[in-house]
């Protein structure tokens, strides 16, 4: 009874128990928070921090540089992984003839789309000339080289593996991954399935490595905008506001771009497939991740648009993997964010190269929530620009990443169909021979088996 008599009647009351409880209560609800809010917490700590007590937020800067190190540190074989887990899951090469070359030659157009309004975007409204930055921390010769045509196209191909992964050299990886997955395909059986297996372990162990990345990101972002502020003060804010305002007019025009695709090349109109397909769009803003999307995506494809299997098991997983329509908007976004607050310019020619680049960067952006900004950060290394400035962007990725994995999602199911109706499938009359209605559980039987997604990563 003495016990019971200590304990006051209000957990959150007076006295050691209550403030006992009152934290433990804070902690639990802290803990509970989605890793978006979290991040979103610190950036507004860290952006106060900046302002009220500039020098000792400077000081906080290789907190912030040791995130972005952790997070490049897990990009490379992150996307060496995630690229040959996708192609050996194919069933064969046969299917990479007629159809393959569609699939491809309508990704790749959309991707360069996607990348050349970014770039006319972030052109037109300049969001990072406020940034003001010091001239005396600018190596300009440094900054302003730029890699001949010839140069960089004969840089994709690698002369050295094992150099390509010790220089990070993301894109002479990425083709040794396609040209590595077409070997694999060709395989016996007995050989390519414990490959495939491994591979896609693998992959998903390095999921996970970013999974536990991120949890250092709320801290991470924090410092980064805390000495941002401290260092460059108040003109940081329009510029970045301005930025973010640019990447969603871009993502707007890019879904545009593909409503008029999927009414000018298909018998859909935009309404009635947005309609059968809501559960998608819902699916990837609140996951950001377009790998976690697929599964949805199969089953819509199947269930509700009835698309012939042979065209959705082959263009929805590697659209999964290469189509990146809101990411590649979103590279040459940030890059030229970057390059306008270092006061670089681009030529004609010099952007004709980013394109290319980003081209190449933008098909292995891993497919996981966060996986663009990495790429971003490689994206904008590869030119010789700050990453520092490119890391501000990490404090709101959320709010971007929400709308690059929609519309990275959307161009997939909008190919997959044009493509099926350009092999003469018909909504209104589908070709039994090449209909496939299959459940829920039977879609998620066709992926390479991926862990769930954390908690933290939902909204």
């Amino acid at each position: 009874m003495t016990d019971q008599g200590l304990q006051p009647t209000d957990p959150g009351g007076p006295g050691p128990g209550g403030e006992d409880r009152s934290r433990r209560s804070l902690w639990r609800r802290y803990r509970d928070l989605s890793l978006g809010i979290k991040i979103f917490i610190y950036m507004i700590a860290g952006v106060l921090f900046g302002i009220f007590l500039p020098e000792q937020a400077i000081a906080v800067k290789p907190v912030g540089d040791l995130f972005i190190r952790l997070l490049l540190m897990a990009a490379i074989p992150l996307v060496f992984f995630n690229l040959l887990a996708g192609l050996t899951s194919l069933e064969g090469l046969g299917i990479l003839g007629r159809l393959g070359g569609k699939v491809i030659a309508y990704y790749f157009a959309t991707t360069t789309i996607a990348l050349i309004l970014g770039l006319t975007i972030m052109s037109i409204l300049r969001p990072g000339d406020g940034m003001e930055l010091r001239a005396d921390d600018i190596d300009e010769e440094s900054l302003a080289e730029v890699p001949g045509v010839v140069a960089i196209v004969f840089d994709l191909f690698p002369e050295n593996i094992i150099r390509a992964f010790s220089q990070g050299n993301l894109a002479q990886i990425v083709i040794f991954a396609i040209f590595l997955g077409i070997a694999v395909l060709l395989l016996p059986d007995k050989h390519k399935a414990p490959i495939s297996q491994l591979v896609e372990a693998l992959a998903a162990a390095l999921r996970k490595l970013v999974e536990i990345i991120m949890k250092m990101g709320p801290i991470g972002i924090g410092a980064l905008m805390a000495s941002t502020v401290g260092e460059h003060g108040q003109a940081l804010f329009g510029p970045l506001l301005l930025f973010l305002a640019g990447i969603w007019l871009a993502q707007a025009c890019m879904f545009v771009i593909q409503m008029v695709a999927l009414t000018t090349l298909s018998s859909w109109t935009p309404w009635p497939f947005l309609k059968k397909t809501g559960p998608l769009y819902a699916t990837a803003a609140g996951t950001c991740s377009s790998l976690a999307t697929l599964a949805v995506a199969i089953d819509l494809a199947a269930n509700r648009l009835k698309l012939p299997r042979k065209i959705y098991s082959f263009t929805l997983p590697l659209g999964a993997q290469l189509n990146k329509d809101g990411t590649a908007l979103m590279l040459t976004g940030v890059l030229l964010f970057t390059a306008q607050a270092v006061g670089v310019e681009f030529t004609i020619g010099e952007m004709l190269i980013i394109i290319l680049v980003g081209l190449i960067l933008s098909e292995g952006s891993g497919g996981i929530p966060g996986g663009g900004a990495v790429i971003a950060l490689i994206f904008v290394n590869a030119f010789n620009l700050p990453p520092e400035i490119a890391g501000i962007v990490v404090g709101i990725y959320r709010l971007i990443d929400m709308g690059n994995t929609t519309i990275n999602v959307t161009g997939d199911m909008v190919a997959t169909t044009i493509i099926a109706e350009s092999e003469g499938w018909d909504k209104d009359n589908p070709d039994p021979d090449m209909e496939t209605d299959i459940p829920a559980e039977g879609a998620a039987e066709m992926l390479p088996e991926m862990p769930p997604m954390p908690q933290t990563e939902r909204e």
